[in-house]
């Protein structure tokens, strides 16, 4: 069983902590065989709309060539970035990523809602009624399908991203049956476009997105692509439930799934 984690934050982002050389020593104590770090980029500044300025490109890439030093050929490294937002400028996004080193991965995800709520960061969106809390799912999901029709990514990270902070935080008890056809037409435009999706373990809880739209995708797919990722944010969840959810792949009919190099696929088999 080859093990990867592509899906990982060092202290690069903003919400991140740990270096990037202690996320490397954590995933060979998991017995993982790759690890990619995607730290956070976007068109705008942390916590608001506003446009930011150039991106630091440099303290990534020091900071990757010290988690390599560190570590030797005791794992594989990668880099990568999780490219939130996008959807906010894509000139601007398609500007900052221009100065960017040579990358292994991107994903491409969505973590704010539209101007109709100002946009609020899921985390903080705090509905007051079921329908309140399926509108901005659905507010989230025509940001979602924006990106995937812009597609300048190799993957769509935590598709359903919204029941994480729902459910989990704020206790509701929600789906996206409701949604289908919002979400096969997002797959639809993903698979014109040779893109995949991630299967991000959400550090142990509840796969984002879970088994009913993982079979969807993978009927769907002309070649099914898929990472595996556990969005961890610390050292402690490196690696977590990786194992788990390759499983559930199988049992979604998938019998490989993709590492990347320099933007292309490697498969591996499940």
């Amino acid at each position: 069983m080859y093990l990867a984690d592509y899906h990982v934050h060092s202290r690069i982002s903003p919400d991140g902590g740990d270096s990037m050389a202690a996320l490397a020593e954590a995933a060979i104590q998991a017995g993982l065989d790759e690890l990619c770090f995607t730290d956070h980029v976007e068109p705008i500044i942390w916590a608001s709309t506003d446009l930011r300025g150039p991106y630091d490109w440099t303290a990534l890439a020091a900071e990757f060539d010290a988690a390599r030093a560190a570590v030797g050929d005791r794992i594989k490294l990668r880099l990568g970035i999780e490219l939130g937002d996008a959807c906010w400028n894509f000139a601007h996004t398609e500007k900052l990523l221009e100065d960017a080193p040579p990358l292994d991965f991107i994903i491409g995800s969505v973590h704010m809602l539209s101007e109709r709520y100002k946009g609020l960061d899921l985390y903080y969106f705090d509905p007051e009624t079921e329908e309140e809390a399926y509108g901005g799912i659905a507010d989230y999901l025509g940001r979602v399908k924006a990106m995937a029709e812009w597609g300048k990514f190799d993957v769509l990270g935590h598709l359903t991203l919204p029941l994480r902070y729902l459910n989990e935080n704020r206790g509701w008890n929600l789906n996206m049956d409701r949604f289908g056809g919002e979400i096969a037409d997002i797959f639809a435009i993903l698979n014109r476009k040779g893109i995949g999706i991630e299967v991000n373990t959400n550090r142990g809880n509840t796969p984002l997105p879970d088994g009913k739209w993982l079979r969807l995708y993978e009927d769907m797919a002309d070649s099914p692509i898929v990472t595996l990722g556990t969005d961890a944010h610390s050292a402690e969840f490196v690696g977590c439930a990786v194992r788990e959810r390759q499983e559930l792949l199988r049992q979604c009919g998938f019998r490989q799934f993709c590492t990347f190099e320099r933007r292309k696929p490697a498969w591996h088999g499940l």
